[in-house]
Parts: C-alpha cells; sequence; structure tokens
C-alpha cells in the first residue's frame, strides 16, 4: 500500500473517532439541555443587522473563537466535529493534503464582534481543532456592531440581543439616555418593557392633543418606573440571591412578582415591597438581622417602617395594635396591612368578617392614614408568619403572654419571635406615642438589633432614649455600653445610660416605670430552650408584667 494510500486510511480512522465523540456530544447536550450547535451567520446578520464590512487581510485567528458557519453549520458541532457520515471521503482527502504539506489557502471567515464565522473551509477547521491546534491562518472580513458577541453566545443569546437591538431601535433609549443597561438573558422580556412603555405612553397623553412619541414614553418610563427600582435593587444588593441574572431581569420579575402578590395578599404593594419578598423567598427568611440589613438604605433614605402588618382578632381590645398602629403610621408615612385569620373559606364573606373589615377601613380613613384589611383561613400564628415578609413590622394585641416553665414552649407569641421574619410589637393595654424608650442592651448581636430601632426613634422620631445594662453576676464586661454609645454618637443622638451592678437584676418593667418610658426595646430570646425553660427569658418575663409596648428584635 503506497503511503499516499496509508495515510488516507489513517484520516479516516480519525474521522471516525470524530464522528463518535460528536455522538456522544449529541447526547451530553441532550441531557444538560445546552446548545451543541453552530451558529448560522445569516441568521446572526439577519438579527443583529450587520452591514457594515471591513477587510481585515491574512490573520492568524483563534480556533476556539470561531463559532459558526456560512452555509455548513449544520454539518459540524460547536467545537467542529463532523456530523455525517457523507463527509468522511472528504474530510479524510483534507487531512491527508494538509498532512502532505499541499500549501493549502487560508480559510476565509466573517469576524462578529470577538467571534469568527466560516465562509470557506469548514473541514479545515475542523482537522486542526482535532489535531489540537490553538490558531488558524484566515483572511478575515469584518462585520461591524454594537452587540458584543463571544464565543459563549448560544442560540438563546443571539435572541435576546437581536430582541435588544429591536428594542433599542424603537424606544431610541439610548439616545435620550446615555450608558443606559437593560440587558436581560431570557428571550421574550423586552415585549414585556414595551407593553409598560406603552402603558405610560397611554397615561401621559391624558387628553393632550399630541400623544407622546413612543421615544419620549420611553424616556419617561426609564425616569419614573424603571430607575427607582433599579435603583433599590442595586443598593440593597439583590443580585447576589440571583446569580447570573441582570438588573432588568430582576426588574421584571418584581413587577410580575407584585402583581401576584397583591392578588395573594389582598393588599396594594409597593415594587420594593415585592423585592424583599423575592428576597426571603431566596434566603432564609428567619435569620437574625435580614430585616435590618434589608432596611439599612431605608433608615437612611426614607422610612425604616413603611408597611406595618396588623393581626386583628375582632374583640374589643385587638383594636388597640390598630390604634399603636396609626400612631407609627402617621410619623412613617406607612401603609397598615389588616389581617383577620377565619376557621374556613365560608366564614371569609361572613357578616363578621366583612364588619371587622369595614370598621378597618373606617379607623385608618379618620386618622388620614394609607391601610386596608384581608381576611384570610388557616392557623393563626402560620399565617401573621407568612404575612410578614412582605412587612416590615408586625403589631400584635398582647392577650396570652408566654408563661413559665414547660408552658412557654407552646405559646404562640414565642413562636412568632422565633420564627417571623419581622420584629415584633406588643402591645399590652393602649397605644402610645412612643416618647421615651428604654433600650436593653447586653453588648449581643440580637440587643445590637435593638439599637439599631432605638437610634433610627431618637434621630428621626426624637424619642427620649435610655440605655439599660444589667451586668448581675459580672459576666458582662464594664465597657459593655462602649458601642452603644459609639453609635449613638455617630448618629449624633443624645441618650441615657444606666449600669446596674446589682447581683439580683431588676426587670426591665421596673426601670420602665422608675423612667415613665412608654416604649422597651429588647432583643429576642437568647440561650438554649432548655435554660429558658429552667432559668426563665427576660424576653417571657418583660411581656408577663410590661404594661407598655414591647418591642423585640430578632
Amino acid at each position: 500500500m503506497s503511503k499516499e494510500s496509508l495515510s488516507f486510511q489513517a484520516a479516516i480512522d480519525d474521522f471516525n473517532n470524530a464522528r463518535q465523540r460528536a455522538s456522544i456530544q449529541e447526547v451530553i447536550a441532550r441531557f444538560t439541555g445546552k446548545s451543541n450547535q453552530l451558529l448560522s451567520y445569516n441568521d446572526v446578520a439577519e438579527k443583529l443587522r450587520l452591514q457594515s464590512r471591513t477587510e481585515r487581510g491574512i490573520q492568524n485567528i483563534p480556533l476556539d473563537a470561531i463559532v459558526g458557519s456560512v452555509g455548513r453549520y449544520t454539518d459540524f458541532t460547536r467545537t467542529f466535529l463532523p456530523r455525517n457520515d457523507h463527509d468522511r471521503e472528504r474530510w479524510a482527502r483534507v487531512k491527508a493534503a494538509m498532512e502532505g504539506n499541499m500549501g493549502l489557502p487560508p480559510i476565509e471567515v466573517y469576524k462578529v464582534g470577538e467571534v469568527y464565522f466560516v465562509e470557506d473551509g469548514n473541514h479545515r477547521v475542523s482537522i486542526a481543532r482535532q489535531e489540537k491546534l490553538t490558531s488558524i491562518e484566515a483572511h478575515v472580513t469584518e462585520f461591524k456592531t454594537d452587540i458584543n458577541l463571544t464565543s459563549e453566545t448560544d442560540l438563546d443569546d443571539l435572541i435576546v440581543k437581536s430582541e435588544y437591538i429591536e428594542f433599542l431601535d424603537k424606544t431610541g433609549i439610548a439616545d435620550s439616555r446615555p450608558n443606559v443597561d437593560l440587558n436581560v438573558t431570557i428571550p421574550g422580556q423586552y415585549a414585556k418593557l414595551m407593553e409598560q412603555i406603552n402603558i405610560c405612553r397611554y397615561l401621559n397623553a391624558d387628553g393632550k392633543q399630541a400623544e407622546p412619541s413612543l421615544q419620549d414614553a420611553a424616556a419617561s418610563w426609564y425616569d419614573t418606573l424603571y430607575i427607582p427600582l433599579a435603583e433599590a435593587i442595586r443598593d440593597r444588593d439583590l443580585l447576589q440571591w440571583f446569580p447570573k441574572r441582570t438588573i432588568t431581569d430582576l426588574y421584571i420579575w418584581i413587577s410580575e412578582n407584585r402583581a401576584a402578590l397583591e392578588k395573594e395578599l389582598g393588599w396594594e404593594l409597593q415594587s420594593d415591597v415585592a423585592a424583599t419578598d423575592l428576597i426571603l423567598k431566596q434566603s432564609v427568611t428567619s435569620e437574625s438581622g435580614s430585616w435590618r440589613k434589608a432596611r439599612t438604605i431605608a433608615r437612611y433614605t426614607d422610612h425604616l417602617f413603611d408597611d406595618i402588618l396588623i393581626p386583628l382578632s375582632g374583640y374589643e381590645g385587638s383594636w388597640d395594635a390598630l390604634e399603636q398602629g396609626i400612631v407609627i403610621a402617621r410619623r412613617e408615612n406607612a401603609r397598615l396591612h389588616g389581617l383577620h385569620i377565619v376557621e374556613s373559606k365560608d366564614d371569609v364573606e361572613s357578616e363578621q368578617a366583612q364588619a371587622i373589615k369595614q370598621r378597618f377601613a373606617q379607623a385608618c380613613k379618620d386618622a388620614g392614614v394609607q391601610g386596608s384589611l384581608a381576611v384570610d383561613v388557616g392557623d393563626i400564628t402560620q399565617r401573621i408568619i407568612e404575612r410578614a415578609i412582605v412587612t416590615d413590622l408586625i403589631i400584635v394585641k398582647l392577650t396570652n403572654p408566654p408563661g413559665s416553665g414547660l408552658s412557654v414552649l407552646n405559646s404562640p407569641f414565642r413562636a412568632m419571635i422565633e420564627r417571623a421574619s419581622r420584629p415584633l410589637l406588643t402591645v399590652p393595654a393602649r397605644a402610645t406615642p412612643i416618647e421615651r424608650a428604654l433600650l436593653a442592651f447586653d453588648g449581643s448581636d440580637l440587643s445590637k438589633e435593638a439599637l439599631f430601632v432605638a437610634a433610627y426613634l431618637a434621630e428621626m422620631w426624637k424619642t427620649e432614649v435610655t440605655v439599660f445594662t444589667a451586668r448581675g453576676d459580672g459576666k458582662l464586661k464594664a465597657d459593655v455600653q462602649e458601642y452603644a454609645r459609639r453609635y449613638f454618637e455617630f448618629h449624633e443622638v443624645e441618650a441615657k445610660y444606666i449600669l446596674s451592678e446589682q447581683k439580683e437584676p431588676r426587670h426591665l418593667t421596673d426601670i420602665a416605670a422608675e423612667y415613665n418610658t412608654d416604649l422597651i426595646l429588647m432583643g429576642s430570646h437568647s440561650g438554649n430552650k432548655l435554660q429558658q425553660v429552667l432559668v426563665g427569658s427576660m424576653v417571657d418575663a418583660t411581656l408577663r408584667e410590661s404594661t407598655v409596648p414591647t418591642f423585640i428584635c430578632r
């Protein structure tokens, strides 16, 4: 057998191996859902509207940047392995020619962005890839595009990029708002944005003789709807919970989620509230400190309590919680979300439930605050915990505080404190104006959560704050209050400080009465449950004895 015949037979064997690997890649692609297709240059050119071309001459180009073909994109895999058996002889002849130093001309490619499409020379690229070469000589013709096309681009990416070009072209948003970034990762999203813009266009017309242009409506939508929520997403670092997504992805998701939540809850929600709900559904909603982390930005730029949950049983004393909620809503410009739980669906439209709903609405109207009440079915504690996710504070009438001993383990208040993702304000009697607050501070992380709220009240409400620390048996350091002092100084507010050295600890309720405070601020339960059962809990004791509202942070 001649040398040429041996070389050709070896090339045939190489082709068979390549075909086998191509088949394996096809199977893997079906299982993983990741595209194994070469990109079609004609599709790309149409979607990206390629027109302007420049000859770049002969260059060595990286083989792994070749992602498509002009006419033979169905004949090879994304890594240029052959997909058709009938290509065997031609593939083998080209390989034999390449190995025989026959001086084959450079391949012809089109460059788009950072990638290349083969116009002539597909088999040479396939063989070079199998030989593990890193580059190949090519005659390059470049087509200009503003879209960043890379070797990682798949068909969905291409669709998204083409939709983005069409969106930018129709709205002119890139011209009116330079440096705009509205990238998404899922096809079909720009139609949703266009729907919002058209609604803005309709609303902005509002009887005017000339309807605003689509371009003007897009600019208005961007400034009034998109930017505020996009900034909230960025400020709260929400994308950490949604890897590989963009701000615009999350903007669209929140917009849709808000409508679903409003329908489910029976409450009108704000977009940033819906965003918080999305975060917490992706994270551990009962994690200590999650509420403070989510509200830190708002604490310095807006109000701390935008949405307040107020469960109402309907008995007369429960309305004290609404009275306290109105006090806070007036100071915070907050929305009150009432919640009445019934036993069955038949009770939702009952005369009693509707009477509670009407009384709640009338009380809010008379007080000049925003509010609505929803009637829900199920376990009271569980429903409160679930709905707390989309609010900033729970205000509850304190009727059956935790007892002592083993009975504390069955207390619904303890369950609420331990499992709810929001702070809890208990109201044992009538509402108070929250003018003088007592902060129980022992330097723990939980007491620092209460310190966060105390500093806000002192700064924004001008509430007088007294910081009380009981060293008791001396386990706490003498300078335990130094952290609180520095925190208040940073926020340029003053506070009073009491450091008790008494071995027999005085209850917070005694200190609150002595200093005529109308609010107690403290962290939630600390230590394990066995200790709380045997020794007792300061939180449980305060809830049993306090005659003023107690704000519990977790």
